[in-house]
């Protein structure tokens, strides 16, 4: 069974859309005294070397559809898959970086079985475009960790704010319980275009990741 059939199936269980749809009920209530649940966008930002370079390879995977900033509606069917496949790919993939896969410090691609961080959330994003999750909702995110190290992560921008899926963790938080600093992001109108998350100008477009280890 694939992995679009097994999440969109009847495999889910009546528990987890149970358990999902309290979830969705208590984060509601949560959001609402909120004042942040939306990361804030500053201007203009350089894109990945990485990315670029994959769009380069792959420019199918990279080219506009005609977005536009949006706040998925988030129900509890909706929370449920995208916990599921944060869950999946991070058990799926083995973390590994990308000089011990490829012999380069970034390689940009979706994985089979090995992959960095950036890797993990490509999968991520295919899987959820796959289950009709709009693509200008699922934006590749480049932080610095609780470490200042490079780190990227796939946001979720919904109407209970914006959500990380991370391969360090199958919890999924919003944006600004995750410790992270985030530095840039996918524009939702143009996927090849970036903008910053951050006050502090202009951010560089170097490798986000060190290596492949999981925290």
């Amino acid at each position: 069974m694939t992995i679009l059939a097994r999440l969109g199936g009847v495999a889910l269980g009546l528990a987890c859309l149970i358990g999902a749809a309290h979830a969705v009920e208590a984060d509601q209530g949560r959001a609402l005294s909120n004042t942040e649940q939306f990361a804030a966008v500053y201007g203009k930002a350089l894109p990945p070397i990485g990315y670029v370079e994959m769009c380069a390879r792959e420019p199918k995977d990279c080219r506009p559809v005609g977005g536009r900033p949006i706040h998925l509606a988030l129900s509890p069917e909706r929370w449920n898959l995208i916990y599921q496949v944060n869950t999946f790919v991070n058990g799926k993939i083995a973390p590994m970086s990308d000089e011990e896969l490829y012999g380069k410090p970034e390689y940009w691609t979706i994985p089979t079985d090995a992959g960095d961080c950036e890797d993990y959330l490509l999968l991520k994003q295919h899987y959820l475009e796959g289950l009709s999750f709009p693509p200008e909702a699922l934006l590749i995110t480049v932080v610095l960790d609780e470490k200042g190290h490079g780190h990227a992560v796939l946001m979720v921008t919904t109407d209970k704010g914006d959500f990380v899926l991370d391969n360090r963790r199958n919890e999924v938080l919003r944006w600004n319980d995750t410790g992270y600093t985030f530095l840039k992001r996918q524009s939702a109108e143009d996927p090849r275009q970036w903008v910053s998350l951050t006050r502090k100008g202009s951010v560089d477009s170097g490798a986000v990741s060190a290596g492949g280890q999981k925290k």
